[in-house]
């Protein structure tokens, strides 16, 4: 592994490659770091070495990291699984919450925005593998509630998330991809109201190539950018 510096310019020129085969312009892609289990001045190198957002998967680090500055200068997003017992911890303090999993959060989402005089913008997590042991909506969840969002005044539909089945061969996820980006097409075409279909975010450290070819605006890169997780810490 290079400096964070060196590895975010690596997967700049490895998304610009990406989008140049698909025919799409490299700024129309977003490099989000995944900023989990790395600290403020870690995530502060990140910014600074040019990444255009970081996601926070778990509230505490989120709540931690804040206040020291960690993000500043970029949104802040949630990617994690979001409990409906911290959803209050995290309205107003992100730009975007992607991992909307389940209707009972986003009803959660709605009350606390309101009770808090904002609007929450959000994505729809779509659990396109069919994973029992996923959360998410399926795909046919997902349309339902896009065509819902007019009754949510407290929350804005900005888009589409997934975490495809872990991938044992470069390519395999590239249909889950596919997937996505229709649904996501699908959905943009309905012109619901309360809905701006703006993002898919999709694709990690292993396969960020693969989702940028196959649609993807947003890429979520932890490991590329900052290297393993040490889990045992």
């Amino acid at each position: 592994m290079g400096t964070i510096a060196e590895n975010v310019a690596a997967i700049r020129e490895t998304m610009a490659a990406a989008a140049r085969q698909a025919g799409r312009e490299p700024g129309e892609i977003l490099l989000c770091a995944a900023t989990k289990m790395n600290d403020a001045e870690t995530v502060k190198l990140a910014v600074q070495a040019g990444v255009d957002c970081c996601g926070e998967n778990r509230v505490q680090e989120l709540l931690q990291k804040q206040p020291l500055g960690a993000y500043e200068g970029v949104p802040v997003h949630f990617i994690g699984h979001l409990q409906t017992n911290k959803v209050r911890q995290v309205v107003g303090r992100v730009s975007l919450i992607e991992s909307v999993d389940r209707q009972e959060l986003l009803e959660c989402i709605e009350k606390t925005a309101e009770k808090m005089g904002l609007v929450q913008d959000i994505l729809l997590e779509v659990n396109i593998g069919n994973e029992q042991s996923k959360s998410g909506f399926t795909p046919d969840e997902a349309r339902a509630a896009a065509a819902d969002m007019g009754n949510y005044r407290s929350c804005r539909l900005k888009g589409l998330m997934a975490i495809p089945p872990v991938s044992l061969h470069p390519g395999d996820n590239c249909r889950y991809f596919a997937e996505m980006r229709n649904l996501f097409v699908d959905i943009s075409r309905k012109k619901y109201d309360n809905v701006s279909m703006e993002c898919l975010s999709m694709g990690m450290s292993g396969d960020y190539a693969d989702a940028i070819r196959e649609g993807s605006t947003m890429i979520r890169v932890g490991t590329a950018i900052f290297g393993p997780r040490n889990y045992n810490v």
